[in-house]
């Protein structure tokens, strides 16, 4: 550990990291007091760590009991606090009340994107309706005679943009989703998706669902309903459910569709939100865009929101297992129960397994922006990124796509990927999921709000149409984590209760990407 001060070699970038010691090729690099390196080639105290002179390297670790005392965050400014959402027959709340349209394959897309372009515009959802309003009025003004000098010249703040009214005013959003798979792979990945679709529709933020079948696909309608009981033996939300090659026509099929939806939409519009304790939120951990602020602001912010979350009765998910590489045995020591600990261990050596059969490892997980700011080695970034899971003890460890049930902290084996990550993390049952970004990104989802919370203020300031939160205010010494996570609880509070819309939410940015269980880092 570093005493006193240190002399900087050279003027050393904005978020990256310098020698505290003397090193020589071969010692280890340690960080957040774990090892997250090793030298390549001897760097003197106050130099520039980069790639050139660290190469990645993570600690060993050994499945045992845990021997965690885990002290509890006071949670009394929140006793007897509650959000108002919408109360399912299951005992699930919603903190939203959407509607889901997805395809069991890819072969049905393309009949996705017609009930898309002929719902969301007419019950008022469309995000593109003012962008349409501009076109129509450029257009408009090129049949008046206009040139291409005038339309490039053309001030959108002169232009009205149109208001839209929504047909149904408690339906949040209907939502479309689209994918790759569904046949042509393994068995294995028709059950995995249809258990994805599964959790989705399970989803306390969903009314119910419009599925769209071939009906000679693997991902067969019977597989979805087996794994909609696993997760629920009493499912009864509405379930649409309309096949191709029992149709006499696609027409046929989207009139029939769009008639029953409808219907149904009208049904769950009176649907009225209702008091709630907290105990019924799920909150999913989430990173993105990260830099080498994120686990000295957002990340260690988001933990201790985390650990309110989990004294109150909540549930919250970390995922990410790529971006766990290194501090397994901190996990593997909070796990309540040694089989949790030994399912963890085997999941992240089955990850690894795989990704070094294609040639590939975990060490290639930082991208090019991370490397960029700061984040040099996957156990570097790991080590930042875990901080999203706070202290809690770890209830229970799941694999893809498995859904969390049980209060407490949960561990979900998901790819390193934004979007693939957080598909995964909603179809497990968040319904918010707080994503800390120091690159900035739009990242949204169908089913849950994601709150982005940037790692730094200069990014909040830059992109505040992307960024609800900003943890900048730790580093500028404005807030403490404690505080910021105080926060960050109060803001997913109002979120829950429909008070605030996310960015992307109000962007229309509904991202969805379903994991072929493959190598993804």
């Amino acid at each position: 550990m570093l005493q006193g001060s240190l002399a900087t070699r050279s003027r050393i970038p904005a978020k990256h990291k310098v020698a505290a010691a003397d090193l020589v090729p071969g010692d280890a690099v340690v960080m957040y007091g774990l090892r997250v390196g090793r030298a390549t080639k001897a760097v003197k105290a106050g130099s520039l760590l980069t790639t050139r002179n660290v190469t990645h390297d993570a600690a060993p670790y050994v499945v045992r009991k845990g021997q965690l005392r885990w002290q509890a965050p006071d949670v009394t400014p929140w006793k007897g606090r509650h959000f108002d959402g919408y109360h399912r027959s299951d005992g699930q709340v919603g903190t939203a009340n959407r509607w889901i349209v997805l395809p069991l394959v890819f072969c049905e897309n393309r009949n996705i994107g017609v009930l898309k372009e002929a719902l969301e515009q007419e019950l008022g959802y469309s995000a593109a309706a003012p962008y349409r309003h501009l076109v129509a009025a450029l257009v408009a003004r090129y049949r008046a005679g206009a040139s291409p000098d005038d339309l490039r010249a053309t001030q959108w703040s002169a232009l009205q943009e149109p208001e839209t009214q929504r047909v149904f005013v408690h339906i949040d959003g209907i939502h479309f989703l689209t994918h790759t798979l569904g046949c042509g792979g393994t068995h294995y990945d028709a059950r995995a998706l249809c258990g994805l679709f599964a959790g989705y529709l399970h989803h306390p933020n969903v009314a119910g669902g419009t599925v769209l079948s071939l009906g000679c696909e693997n991902a067969q309608v019977g597989i979805l309903q087996e794994e909609l009981r696993r997760r629920n033996p009493r499912f009864n939300k509405p379930l649409l459910v309309f096949t191709q090659q029992r149709h006499p026509s696609a027409n046929a099929m989207l009139r029939r569709a769009l008639q029953e939806t409808l219907a149904a939409l009208a049904e769950a519009n009176t649907l009225r939100r209702r008091p709630a304790p907290l105990s019924k939120l799920c909150v999913g951990l989430e990173c993105g865009g990260s830099d080498g602020f994120s686990g000295l602001s957002a990340n260690p912010a988001i933990g201790h929101a985390s650990d309110l979350l989990v004294a109150l009765g909540a549930r919250t998910i970390l995922a990410e297992f790529p971006e766990l590489c290194g501090v397994e045995q901190d996990l593997i020591d909070r796990c309540e129960r040694v089989s949790d600990a030994q399912r963890f261990a085997d999941l992240m050596e089955q990850y690894a397994q795989r990704a070094a059969s294609v040639g590939a490892g975990f060490d290639m997980n930082p991208s090019a922006g991370n490397i960029r700011d700061g984040l040099l080695t996957d156990a570097m970034k790991s080590a930042g990124a875990a901080k999203k899971g706070g202290t809690a003890p770890v209830t229970s460890v799941l694999d893809y796509p498995e859904y969390a049930s049980q209060p407490g902290l949960h561990l979900l084996c998901t790819p390193g990927g934004d979007v693939e990550s957080t598909t995964a993390i909603a179809g497990a049952g968040a319904q918010i999921i707080l994503f800390s970004t120091g690159m900035g990104t739009p990242t949204g989802n169908a089913a849950a709000s994601v709150v982005k919370i940037s790692s730094n203020t200069d990014l909040s300031r830059r992109l505040p149409d992307l960024i609800d939160l900003d943890a900048g205010t730790i580093l500028g010494g404005h807030e403490t984590i404690e505080d910021a996570g105080a926060r960050i609880l109060d803001f997913v509070i109002a979120v829950a209760s429909g008070k605030i819309r996310t960015c992307a939410e109000v962007l229309g940015q509904f991202d969805f990407i379903p994991w072929k269980r493959g190598v993804s880092l």
